[in-house]
């Protein structure tokens, strides 16, 4: 093939990625709008942390702290870590991103599991790099695929625990397995997103793999149970030489000024994560128990969140989003995830779990 001089070319590889499309956010033509396609926290924002963000425009014009200690000090603080590995960001995405970018080139490989978070591809492909995909059980990460996929290629493992869409999880013990089996130089990449819902005694959300080993990073976010989706605000803990090559390559403000006097005062808030967790744990197992009462499967979920599973004829997943979509509901399409047959739906508000309800029950007939 010819070069084409006439234009600037991006490099191969990046118009082979196909963009990340987030979940819609409207319903035309419905009376009221039950948003549950993003995951996002039905409570909302500590309200300590929406009164930080509105005093900070006091300080447009000012710079933030350029390495967010600031922030960076709460976090320390709130789960017993070295402030000096912790890396912040704009969303884990950037991180994830980040994390890409400075371990994986041309000619490297990325792994992750089967129904992994989309953003995995993406960061590979821009990078350069090339994914591989191993299966899953069950639609739960499989260590032993995972280990089998592993080459003298393989820069970085990505393990989403709990995993976005499935909400499945696999023990902390597993984890600890699969970082075993890797090689020194491969990179464990743990996005714990999910992290503070999880209610499960064999689960952990990586922090003691990170401090023994250098081959280990975890990820979190704000965007959940903190309710700061908004502003995009993610950290990681990484070892001292992980955290030293990402300081060399992020901007030197990539976390802007009132998104961290918000997550600052959202981390501190724990009576507004407990009333979070509380209400997951109310509504999760109801919308569970519910939904499949009306005869569809729903995949058991360790997050605030559930795969519902449609037929592939008659009643089918796109189906049921059309008429969600016309009684004001949003859940999110996963085919993109490889999962046609099958939309996520986000736990919300009473009201909105209950017409979520009715409305799947109507669709059903029954």
């Amino acid at each position: 093939m010819r070069a084409d001089n006439t234009r600037p070319v991006p490099r191969p590889g990046v118009l082979a990625i196909e963009a990340y499309v987030p979940g819609k956010s409207s319903a035309p033509g419905a009376a009221k709008i039950y948003k549950l396609s993003s995951n996002e926290t039905p409570l909302g924002p500590p309200p300590a942390a929406i009164e930080a963000f509105k005093n900070a425009a006091d300080e447009l014009a000012l710079y933030p702290d350029g390495s967010s200690k600031p922030l960076r000090e709460a976090i320390a603080g709130r789960f017993g870590l070295d402030p000096a590995r912790i890396i912040c960001g704009s969303g884990s995405d950037e991180i994830l991103s980040l994390i890409t970018n400075a371990y994986m080139g041309p000619g490297d490989e990325g792994l992750y599991s089967e129904h992994g978070f989309l953003v995995y591809k993406l960061a590979i492909l821009a990078a350069g790099g090339t994914p591989v995909v191993a299966p899953e059980k069950n639609l739960t990460t499989d260590v032993d695929a995972l280990l089998a996929r592993v080459t003298p290629k393989t820069k970085i493992v990505y393990l989403a625990n709990p995993n976005n869409p499935t909400g499945t999880y696999i023990p902390f013990e597993e984890v600890k397995r699969l970082h075993a089996g890797l090689p020194k130089n491969v990179l464990l990449v743990l996005d714990a997103a999910y992290a503070e819902y999880v209610r499960r005694n064999d689960y952990a959300a990586g922090i003691e793999l990170v401090s023994e080993f250098e081959n280990v990073v975890m990820t979190r976010t704000f965007s959940k149970i903190y309710g700061l989706a908004l502003v995009r605000l993610g950290w990681c803990y990484a070892p001292a030489g992980v955290a030293d090559a990402l300081n060399r390559i992020r901007g030197p403000f990539n976390v802007n000024g009132p998104a961290m006097a918000a997550g600052i005062a959202a981390i501190g808030d724990e009576s507004h994560i407990a009333k979070a967790i509380a209400h997951n744990e109310r509504w999760l197992p109801w919308l569970t128990t519910e939904i499949e009462k009306l005869g569809l499967k729903v995949t058991p979920s360790v997050g605030n969140f559930l795969l519902i599973h449609f037929p592939k004829t008659g009643k089918t997943a796109k189906e049921a989003d059309a008429f969600l979509s016309q009684n004001g509901l949003i859940l999110r399409s996963v085919a993109a995830y490889g999962l046609p047959d099958a939309l996520r739906l986000t736990v919300g508000q009473e009201d909105a779990n209950r017409h979520l309800v009715g409305t799947l029950a109507k669709f059903m007939g029954a």
